[in-house]
């Protein structure tokens, strides 16, 4: 995950998959897919794609709640400047 805590790495989908450590790296300074290693062999390996597609939908799903939350605090900062409170009031609420 970056500094915000989005997903930017096929290793946070990994992660989420299955409970424990049942995935390791055969080569731990380059985390890249081909060198992606099943540690649980009760577990399976997801393709390539799947990675690159379960990454993508958790920064999808990350970014959908950070704008909700935008605009859920925009909507609400509105909301109380319309009962009339100022600025000032609002912000340091």
């Amino acid at each position: 995950m970056d500094n915000n805590g989005r997903p930017n790495h096929i290793e946070d989908y990994l992660a989420q998959l299955h409970q424990g450590q049942w995935f390791g790296w055969s080569n731990a300074k380059n985390k890249v897919y081909d060198n992606l290693i099943i540690l649980d062999d009760t577990k399976d390996k997801p393709t390539e794609q799947q990675c690159v597609d379960g990454l993508e939908q958790l920064q999808s799903n990350f970014d959908e709640v950070k704008t909700q939350k935008e605009t859920d605090k925009a909507s609400a900062k509105n909301k109380l400047k319309a009962l009339g409170l100022t600025d000032a009031e609002v912000e340091a609420l």
